[in-house]
């Protein structure tokens, strides 16, 4: 490719809304420009380069035999409320109606889509395992879409969907996915790690997400440096100390202005431990009479030296989604903000207490009164309630498998997988009929890999002060050919001879000055840049610089300079290998 013709141009500073080096420079080096909020046109070069990462996800889907399908974007509304999350998910799911008044989504994920499917084809044993794979556009209307490619409302996606017998054909695939997906992101040259999470949404009872570690990233992930247990926070145990002790009497105690743990404690002279705190959410449910949302409040109750994790509490809940309570919304409980808990609380509402309160004893609690809180109060016998893990994991906190003192990071997710099991199966009458002809429903699995958002998180990974420095497995080009001699019939030489050998060349022709072909090629960051000027070319050379190793320059004969290079690009390729 001529840089004289190609449709995009390199820009000298950042726009406006750049909020990290990675999306930075994919701007200013023409890979993507943006269209509107979490939306984006892909340009050449960075097309270029989301082809060459799909092509290494569709080769791995392949080797562990998956076929390759492509499904619409649009669905009928009617195969998502067979599941029941047309209402579950919340405004993120566009939906809308056709000209005939009927309800039609936007998909996120194509679970629905891909069940639909599948029940159409599967009707007996014979006709499993089956596994199948799109790369294909979704749409999720987030309300804040950030840094590029990482966080956007219409994006492309590697899913996968298995069909098995059992859970023993199950957790087969789903190991292969979890080995292939190494593969995927150690040839595109990402370092990922996997982890535990929280199914969410896509339901089951196993997931994994796999995890780029970047101060960038929005999700946390606990990590045992010892032992090696890792998982996002939103699921992340530890191991927590209990206070039990012989309950005493129930005392109300005077404490003006004490709104906050902090302010507490410094009232009372106790510590953080001694206490239970109360978060207070609104969360949305399904009406099982009519099929409709409806709002409840949600209270959680954590012991006062803990934060709730409210991932958790939703899953605990059983609501599909939590937002922060107004004060009218709790005071219609019949509590008071600031010095509310459970106790005497009335109404319709539901109260999760993290096993830290249920287990330990005489903690001091609001007293839904004003400027009041309670001494020694104690689960079950001044309230009850459903108790399980809210806690959220903190660095320093200690590890349940081992015991040594847990790490967080920051991290993007890049990939995901999920044992579904028979979530969408039963839902949908995705049945099969065993050997002895008793129908059962099929067990299933979704795997998924954001392709743009590996490239965003690729464009982080490899940059410095310069630009991009991509790796020759995912850069659009494999060599930036740069001319400095005024005979452009050298440059064109050169340039056919490296394109006849089948090595991709962004050949830089235009008539700009030395330094600005070379800010531009350090913007771009292809693999490899070879300068022709006069004083090597009167020695029969040209100068090689590798992209990852500025401070190297090689000299090639032009005799046999394609085998030269090619020699070059196989070992840069087995570096990723």
């Amino acid at each position: 490719m001529r840089m004289s013709a190609l449709f995009s141009r390199t820009l000298r500073e950042a726009p406006n809304g750049a909020d990290c080096k990675g999306y930075e420079y994919l701007l200013r080096a023409g890979f993507i420009k943006q269209l509107a909020a979490g939306i984006f046109d892909l340009m050449p070069l960075g097309l270029r380069s989301i082809r060459k990462i799909e092509a290494i996800v569709r080769e791995e889907m392949e080797n562990i035999g998956a076929q390759e399908v492509l499904m619409p974007l649009v669905n009928p509304g009617d195969i998502w409320k067979e599941t029941g999350r047309y209402w579950s998910i919340d405004r993120e799911m566009s939906r809308f109606t056709d000209r005939n008044d009927r309800d039609m989504v936007l998909a996120m994920t194509h679970e629905e889509a891909a069940t639909d499917l599948a029940r159409a084809q599967i009707d007996s044993y014979k006709r499993l395992p089956q596994l199948f794979f799109q790369i294909q556009t979704k749409w999720r209307d987030d309300p804040r879409p950030r840094a590029g490619l990482i966080r956007v409302r219409e994006f492309t996606m590697k899913d996968s969907y298995s069909f098995d017998r059992d859970q023993e054909g199950l957790e087969k695939v789903y190991k292969a996915h979890y080995d292939a997906y190494f593969r995927i992101f150690r040839r595109c040259g990402l370092p990922v790690i996997a982890v535990g999470s929280d199914s969410g949404m896509m339901g089951g009872k196993v997931a994994h997400e796999y995890m780029y570690l970047s101060p960038i990233g929005e999700d946390t992930i606990v990590i045992c440096p010892k032992c090696g247990y890792t998982a996002n926070r939103q699921v992340a145990r530890f191991k927590k100390t209990y206070y039990p002790s012989e309950p005493a009497a129930l005392t109300e105690v005077a404490t003006p202005g004490a709104r906050t743990i902090e302010q507490l404690c410094q009232s009372l002279n106790i510590r953080p431990e001694q206490t239970a705190k109360a978060l207070f959410m609104v969360g949305s449910f399904i009406d099982d009479t009519n099929g409709k949302e409806v709002d409840k409040l949600v209270i959680g109750l954590v012991r006062g030296d803990m934060e709730i994790e409210e991932n958790k509490l939703q899953n605990a809940a059983g609501a599909n989604g939590l937002r922060p309570a107004h004060d009218e919304e709790i005071a219609a409980c019949g509590i008071v903000p600031g010095f509310g808990s459970p106790i005497g609380a009335k109404g319709d509402f539901i109260l999760v207490v993290d096993d830290s309160v249920a287990q330990s004893n005489n903690l001091v609690a609001g007293a839904n009164k004003e400027g009041y809180h309670l001494m020694n109060t104690n689960f079950g016998r001044d309230y009850t309630g459903k108790v399980a893990d809210i806690a959220s994991a903190q660095t320093g906190y200690v590890c349940s498998v081992c015991g040594e003192s847990l790490q967080c990071s920051k991290g993007v997710e890049v990939g995901n997988i999920f044992q579904l099991g028979t979530r969408y199966s039963e839902s949908m009458g995705c049945w099969y009929q065993d050997e002895q002809g008793v129908r059962r429903p099929v067990i299933m699995g979704s795997y998924g890999i954001g392709i743009g958002r590996l490239l965003a998180c690729l464009a982080e990974n490899y940059n410095d002060v310069q630009g991009l420095a991509l790796p020759v497995s995912v850069a659009p080009y494999q060599v930036h050919l740069v001319s400095l001699v005024k005979d452009p019939s050298v440059g064109e030489k050169i340039y056919g001879e490296l394109q006849n050998a089948g090595i991709e060349v962004l050949y830089d022709d235009r008539k700009e000055s030395a330094g600005v072909k070379f800010s531009d090629a350090d913007l771009i960051g292809l693999p490899i840049r070879m300068t022709v000027g006069n004083r090597s070319l009167a020695e029969g050379k040209v100068e090689v610089k590798l992209r990852n190793d500025p401070d190297r320059t090689l000299m090639l004969d032009l005799q046999g300079l394609p085998a030269e290079v090619q020699s070059i690009i196989s070992e840069l390729k087995a570096a990723l290998a």
